[in-house]
């Protein structure tokens, strides 16, 4: 279950969301640069990127160590890289074009292949990072440990593609699996699974707007869900978790 005193910090909108976040991350790369030589990141779709814009101007843009980045997808549709739909694509043209993070160090699924040998594809290359020392391994769980998952949450309370009520919610094998059934198109994804999620060294919940203060407020312990945990519920971090909260988002908090 989600920590039960959480880490919560509200802002008065989105942008003031937007400019505490790049300084969190400026910080935690800094911090993990220093430490291991190198920052792994895990990245999510939707408005997380947008809200990951103050990264790519001043001063982050310029000081940030950019070549030591390593960046996975927490979870991805799968369709081309250049679909609409593609969090590469959202994430490519919204963050990853702006700031000099080497190619090399992007690691997108395979979208030639079928959604089950995506997700089989995705796996083995992190464990090829794992294996590379690039990524570290949770001496507690024994699966792979980022340094940084970013994470949005859905108006459900879904999180990456793991959706309220569905049975990968109890998946604790596999590192990352897929769904064909996804209550919000397109059905295909690929996605981490809850023991990888929770095995990061830290996760920062953004959500913004007013459409998830239903489940901010049941995540946050002041409501009900009638259908057991919402998948936001499930993310507890080995290390540090961390809300980035708009008002809007704690209308019933």
């Amino acid at each position: 279950m989600a920590d039960h005193n959480p880490n919560v910090r509200v802002f008065d909108n989105e942008e003031a969301v937007a400019v505490s976040l790049a300084k969190y991350i400026s910080d935690l790369s800094e911090k993990f640069v220093k430490q291991r030589g190198l920052f792994t990141v895990v990245l999510s779709g939707g408005s997380l990127i947008h809200t990951l814009r103050k990264l790519t101007e001043s001063p982050y843009v310029e000081s940030v160590d950019w070549e030591k980045w390593h960046v996975v997808w927490l979870d991805e549709r799968v369709v081309p890289k250049t679909h609409d739909d593609s969090n590469y694509k959202l994430a490519y043209d919204g963050f990853l074009s702006k700031v000099k993070i080497n190619p090399d160090h992007v690691y997108a699924i395979n979208d030639t292949l079928s959604t089950e040998d995506a997700a089989d594809d995705y796996e083995a290359s992190m464990k090829s990072l794992v294996e590379k020392n690039i990524v570290r391994t949770s001496e507690i769980s024994g699966f792979p440990k980022f340094d940084l998952n970013l994470m949005g949450m859905g108006p459900d309370g879904h999180v990456a593609s793991l959706f309220p009520g569905h049975p990968l919610l109890k998946e604790e094998k596999r590192w990352v699996t897929f769904i064909k059934d996804s209550p919000k198109p397109p059905p295909q994804r690929i996605t981490f699974t809850f023991p990888v999620i929770n095995s990061s060294d830290c996760i920062a919940m953004v959500i913004t707007g007013p459409e998830t203060a239903k489940a901010v407020g049941i995540a946050l312990g002041c409501g009900k869900n009638e259908n057991g945990l919402l998948p936001v519920q499930m993310v507890a971090p080995e290390g540090e978790l961390v809300w980035f909260l708009d008002k809007d988002t704690t209308s019933q908090l």
